[in-house]
């Protein structure tokens, strides 16, 4: 195995893969929306790992764990801060678990690497999304058009709990115009839409 493969795979603890990412999840959370949430944020910032030539399974674990002490630990003086800890006894790298601190804004970090940025641009993005897809006769994200998203965004009334600002300035700090990002993590949502529950079956 080359150093590449070896950086890739290993933080400076342990391995880091999928597979072990997706069962601390589990672990951790019971609830099937914000699983699904985490499968659809994993998506776009793997989308956006790929776009960008990057280290595909890093990123997307971070956006499979971004959450994932959420449901036990919900009070900004817990997530993602204590998430941040256990991701810290199990061995993964300061990168991932900074990036994981960082989507938090109550917590005024930096968001300094481009991961740190697309996990930010992803997250409140890809639940909106979900919300446009939800309303939608069939419940097919495969039928969500970025005008439509677009539309729903200017009104308050739809999906109030989705933070509006996170999604343009996480937008703005990734330097993507909102037609493309909106369209990147849609196309992303679709390839896993069965997972999702967004096939419209």
């Amino acid at each position: 195995m080359n150093a590449d493969c070896i950086n890739t795979l290993y933080g400076r603890k342990g391995m880091i893969n999928r597979e072990d990412a997706l069962e601390l999840l589990h672990e951790y959370t019971q609830k099937d929306g914000l699983i699904k949430h985490a499968l659809a944020v994993e998506a776009g910032v793997r989308a956006y790992a790929k776009k960008f030539g990057e280290d595909e399974e890093r990123w997307g674990i971070v956006g499979l764990l971004h959450d994932f002490d959420y449901e036990k630990y919900p009070r900004p003086d817990q997530h993602p801060e204590v998430g941040a800890r256990i991701l810290k006894q199990k061995g993964y790298p300061d990168d991932v678990r900074y990036a994981i601190r960082s989507h938090a804004n109550y917590l005024g970090l930096e968001r300094k690497s481009l991961m740190d940025k697309t996990l930010y641009a992803v997250d409140e993005l890809a639940g909106f999304i979900t919300a446009v897809a939800l309303v939608r006769p069939n419940k097919n994200v495969a039928e969500v058009k970025v005008s439509s998203v677009k539309k729903k965004l200017k009104d308050k009334a739809f999906a109030r709990t989705v933070n509006r600002d996170d999604i343009r300035e996480g937008t703005q700090v990734l330097g993507v115009p909102l037609d493309d990002h909106i369209a990147v993590v849609i196309n992303a949502m679709t390839g896993i839409a069965g997972e999702l529950g967004l096939d419209g079956s």
